[in-house]
């Protein structure tokens, strides 16, 4: 999938101060002196700009050859597997999302295994916090190899690759949970990061825990990080606070590594338990496509010519089936608007797939796992600042119903996690009440539900915006509390009202 950098709204980019007027070196040499007296001046100034212009060409750096694709149309799906080489050597095969409390160290330790930047926004660079899913690939391959070319980051012999993950960095932020949310609907294992240096656990450690235990993530690293500034009895307490914390969770007999991220202490045991302990997980090639977009994207730059201007880009991870280049595809709830009596209308976004990317890698084909950039012919308008986020994209009319009201059964959690009340206990989850508005987290689309009725455990909910989505999906519950979006507990959906989409 290509990276933030290709596919950023922000696409400013500063420009080299002593290379930039190169190119203008002939029209100033051509400029006659306005008199004799600046000749001389004149003369230092061509002869500077000339040895400018005579720097050595940038020499770009040479990547290994990649195993060439079969081609899509004589495609034998049934030979596909996660670890086939034409596929793992281009693509990323398995997600693994960074989650945990802000500042604990997710992005750092993203950026120790793969070499990846993934907070790569202005206002996020400035807060020094992650605000966007951050996403970065790292092929991981046997340390002998590694070492026989230990002035490359990944080795050329593709067929030997261990796994090619994909990063899904979530932001720690108790204000962006709706954020980690949708970074979790794409999630197949994760990375749960707890700083040694502050006491475990704090609040969002808890509400993502209790997150990606309702998305039944069932394989989970622990990382205690920042072990250079912990003494040795300080980290075996906290070490025994970490057993206590995770004692009944879904993380419950998780492997603890002790780390470093900043100075890239033991993240080759990461590494080595990357391969160990996540397995590859059982993906089914041949279903329709069916892809959760969690960033989209406008190309453009800022004054490009018409003939020059490229269709919006979705980003995401495709869940079944293999998408391929040329393909006709949907992308759905689409277009929203209200007809005159306020009914809510679907227009759902037809259109081709132009290019596939994962990062840098063209491909002509797709498979699930991993996150990858789908070019298409759809306006970019309707792309860029990841406004198709939530969407579902796939085969034209292969894709689920769309839903305005959903029949749920829901579990709620017993306590508020990281919510003290006055007495310093953790807050207890009132019960559902009719006509309240919760925030439903359904696939990697976040929207408003009314409450419409509730009975023990079952309640009808009326959703803000529409949904594709089918019955059986599991969906995650947040109230609104001190201003915030707290997660309350978790859904299944058994049945609901269907919006008939409008085909121009």
């Amino acid at each position: 999938m290509a990276t933030h950098s290709d596919y950023s709204d922000d696409d400013s980019q500063p420009g080299s101060p002593v290379l930039g007027n190169a190119n203008n070196a002939d029209e100033i040499e051509d400029q006659e002196a306005l008199d004799q007296d600046n000749e001389h001046d004149s003369q230092s100034l061509k002869s500077a700009l000339k040895r400018r212009t005579s720097l050595p060409p940038m020499v770009s750096e040479k990547k290994p050859e990649l195993p060439e694709q079969p081609d899509p149309q004589t495609l034998d799906l049934s030979t596909l597997t996660p670890l086939t080489p034409e596929i793992i050597a281009r693509q990323a095969t398995i997600n693994i999302g960074t989650i945990g409390h802000v500042a604990h160290g997710k992005s750092t330790v993203v950026k120790a295994i793969s070499g990846v930047q993934t907070v790569r926004f202005k206002n996020e660079q400035e807060r020094n916090i992650t605000i966007k899913l951050g996403y970065a690939n790292a092929k991981t391959l046997h340390a002998q190899e590694m070492d026989a070319q230990a002035d490359i980051v990944f080795s050329d012999m593709f067929p030997d690759t261990l796994r090619n993950p994909s990063f899904v960095d979530c932001p720690g932020h108790d204000i962006l949970m709706s954020t980690m949310l949708s970074g979790a609907a794409v999630m197949d294992a994760a990375l749960l990061l707890i700083a040694g240096n502050e006491t475990c656990p704090q609040p969002q450690t808890s509400e993502h825990l209790a997150a990606i235990e309702i998305m039944k993530l069932n394989h989970i690293i622990i990382l205690q990080n920042k072990v250079d500034l912990m003494r040795e009895d300080g980290a075996l307490q906290h070490y025994q606070s970490i057993l206590k914390f995770i004692r009944g969770t879904v993380a419950d007999g998780s492997p603890i590594i002790p780390i470093s991220a900043q100075l890239k202490y033991n993240i080759d045991a990461v590494n080595e338990y990357l391969v160990s302990h996540i397995p590859v997980p059982v993906r089914d090639f041949q279903a329709a496509p069916h892809m959760i977009i969690i960033r989209s994207f406008d190309v453009n730059k800022p004054g490009a010519e018409i003939e020059d201007l490229r269709g919006g880009v979705a980003g995401g991870s495709i869940l079944t089936g293999v998408l391929k280049l040329g393909d006709e595809i949907e992308i759905r709830p689409g277009i929203v608007t209200k007809d005159e009596q306020g009914k809510i209308q679907c227009r759902p976004i037809f259109s081709r797939v132009i290019s596939l990317l994962a990062e840098q890698n063209d491909l002509k084909f797709a498979v699930p796992g991993g996150l990858i950039g789908v070019g298409t012919r759809v306006d970019p308008t309707l792309c860029r600042a990841d406004r198709l986020l939530g969407f579902v994209l796939g085969h034209r009319g292969r894709l689920p119903a769309i839903y305005t009201e959903i029949e749920v059964n829901y579990f709620l959690l017993r306590r508020l996690l990281g919510v003290k009340t006055a007495d310093g206990k953790q807050a207890k989850v009132s019960k559902l009440a009719k006509n309240e508005v919760l925030m439903v987290n359904i696939g990697s689309t976040a929207t408003g539900a009314k409450v419409m009725g509730v009975k023990a455990d079952a309640a009808k909910l009326s959703l803000t915006s529409p949904a594709c989505t089918e019955v059986g999906e599991k969906i995650a519950l947040s109230r609104r509390i001190d201003k915030h979006w707290r997660l309350i507990g978790w859904a299944n959906i058994v049945a609901g009202n269907t919006l008939e989409p409008i085909i121009d």
